[in-house]
């Protein structure tokens, strides 16, 4: 029996795979040596790898194109980034590149997006979708992005009383705005309606008490958004069904009303054996939209997304070192690693996300079942399951190997920076690992830059208040 780990990746999936191969026995992450860059940069360190997120673009971009296509649909597909997923520079630039059109959910994003338009990152055509709860500070930078020329700005109702806190701050222009329908959850959820938007049933009221013949407001979009993802079950047909047949109706009382928002929540790849099929459910929304719209004869509307975890999250990455094997009893070794989990990848302990793992090195040597520890004090601070086989199965190696064995947690370019708090105070003061940027030139060859080094203790005394 085969029991090398590249036995067990071999007859588990299909291997090498996209974004994943071997080279003399070491890993690489979209042909890039991962034992260089350690080599380089030392471990811990998390990087992200630029051009990833142009493909994700161009591969959602283009199914929806194609379907539109074949199908005869008459409308158009808007593709939106949402910069809550990663704020930084360098992703949403990456973005920009490719024409996204962008969606908000604060108000400190429309700083951020001045401060892009500034530079001529965009011009004032781009569409921008507002949604989130609207604070007074919200409102007031999106009526001031509006009086500056933002032509296609967006306001999302997510509550009957935004419309009257807006016409509070006497907007000198008309307003497009959209409306919110609230979903209901799954059945395991804590709760039976989201708190996001309007419910359903009120919605067709709401528009004809308050906007139908309101001339200070554009009713353009209809919103929802399933928080578990555009999926192939039954309740996300049977939601997406009702916010379709909703358009309809309010499309039948607004000739103003041409766009329909599925939101975000198009899957990652979270294991190895992850498929999904992208082109079929891209489809399907496109018949099922069209058939709705052709059976009620209403005019097919403008579909947008807004992709925020599908944009950025396999292009980022994070790599550690074992520092120490410790066998606690018969049946439990854990491997230690040089930083925290709950620290780096706060997804994997607080909502139990699951993340490509897999080692750099040792692919040569015997598998067995282990858990893996972060170095701070919380028994909180482990991963030890991945979303596939329900355990984490690492190369063995003996304690006095002189090679360290190092881990890679694969996929984790979104949200995880913004939950934990980037260059702040984290858990048992451990630091943020170094930040690397991996881009590719015109010729295709990859280079690499660090954009920020290891945390200092220094940096956080400063923010703790010990250095004024």
């Amino acid at each position: 029996m085969k029991s090398r780990y590249f036995d067990l990746i071999e007859q588990s999936y299909y291997f090498p795979q996209e974004g994943f191969d071997l080279r003399d026995g070491l890993l690489t992450f979209n042909g890039i040596s991962m034992k260089y860059l350690i080599e380089k940069y030392g471990t811990p360190f998390r990087f992200i790898y630029l051009p990833k997120i142009g493909d994700q673009i161009k591969k959602a971009r283009n199914l929806f194109n194609r379907a539109i296509k074949n199908n005869g649909y008459n409308g158009d597909y808007h593709y939106c980034y949402c910069t809550k997923c990663n704020h930084f520079y360098h992703v949403i630039n990456e973005a920009l590149k490719h024409k996204v059109n962008l969606e908000t959910s604060s108000s400190f994003d429309i700083d951020l997006i001045l401060n892009l338009y500034e530079e001529k990152k965009f011009s004032k055509n781009i569409i921008i979708i507002h949604n989130g709860y609207k604070t007074e500070e919200y409102l007031s930078k999106i009526l001031l992005l509006q009086e500056k020329g933002f032509k296609n700005s967006i306001i999302i109702l997510d509550t009957v009383n935004e419309l009257s806190r807006i016409q509070k701050l006497k907007p000198k222009h008309k307003i497009k705005v959209g409306i919110r329908m609230s979903v209901n959850e799954e059945s395991q959820s804590a709760y039976y309606t989201s708190r996001l938007g309007i419910p359903h049933h009120d919605v067709i009221d709401f528009y004809n008490e308050h906007l139908k013949d309101n001339d200070l407001f554009e009713v353009k979009m209809l919103h929802f958004f399933v928080d578990s993802g555009i999926k192939d079950t039954l309740y996300y047909w049977g939601e997406f069904k009702k916010a379709l047949e909703l358009y309809i109706n309010l499309k039948k009382n607004c000739d103003t009303l041409d766009s329909f928002n599925l939101g975000g929540g198009f899957p990652i790849r979270n294991h190895l054996g992850f498929e999904y099929n992208y082109e079929y459910m891209i489809n399907e929304i496109i018949v099922n939209i069209k058939d709705a719209c052709v059976k009620e004869n209403v005019n097919d509307p403008d579909i947008y997304t807004e992709f925020g975890k599908y944009t950025v999250g396999e292009s980022g990455a994070i790599i550690f070192e074992v520092l120490e094997q410790k066998q606690q009893n018969d049946t439990e070794l854990w491997y230690i690693i040089n930083n925290s989990l709950m620290n780096t990848i706060p997804d994997a302990w607080s909502i139990h996300e699951k993340f490509i793992l897999l080692p750099i090195n040792k692919w040569e040597n015997d598998y067995t079942r282990v858990n893996i520890g972060g170095i701070s004090c919380d028994h909180s601070d482990y991963y030890n399951s991945e979303d596939l086989n329900q355990e984490v199965l690492l190369p063995i190696y003996p304690q006095d190997d002189t090679e360290p064995l190092y881990l890679g947690f694969f996929h984790t370019g979104a949200y995880q920076d913004a939950i934990s708090g980037y260059g702040g105070i984290k858990h048992c003061l451990i630091p943020a690992p170094k930040h690397v940027i991996i881009d590719r030139d015109e010729k295709g060859n990859f280079f690499d830059y660090v954009y920020r080094e290891e945390q200092s203790a220094t940096e956080m005394f400063k923010i703790l208040g010990y250095h004024k």
